[in-house]
């Protein structure tokens, strides 16, 4: 859905009249989310490619990978979008603030929490 909705932002009226900044911000983010959504997608078309082949090992470490460095550019994505909004709609230091804030919380609600969790769980009971 996110892909979409910025893939029509570019023909609506007023896209014209934003800043340098913001149409480097919508672009950074459609790319970033594009991104993600591609490598989403890579570990089932490389399951599909590879079924009944031998390649379990393989296809979880390339699955488990490319699935963390999606949620990097996903976090990016989201922290664009977020950014470009508040931009037009507030300015500039509330934009600031609400990259910070997406930022931070994405990234602890997607990586530092489970990052957490596996380091105690190797510390043991």
């Amino acid at each position: 859905m996110l892909f979409a909705f910025l893939l029509i932002v570019p023909f609506n009226t007023g896209f014209s009249k934003l800043s340098r900044f913001d149409r480097y911000d919508y672009f950074v983010t459609l790319v970033c989310v594009a991104a993600a959504g591609a490598m989403l997608i890579a570990p089932s078309m490389h399951h599909r490619l590879l079924f009944r082949r031998q390649q379990k090992d393989y296809l979880v470490r390339v699955g488990t990978t490319v699935t963390i460095v999606s949620g990097g550019l996903l976090t990016a994505g989201l922290t664009g979008i977020l950014v470009l909004i508040s931009d037009v709609l507030f300015g500039g230091v509330t934009a600031a603030v609400a990259g910070v804030l997406t930022a931070a919380f994405v990234s602890c609600l997607w990586f530092a929490v489970p990052l957490h969790r596996r380091r105690h769980e190797q510390d043991g009971p």
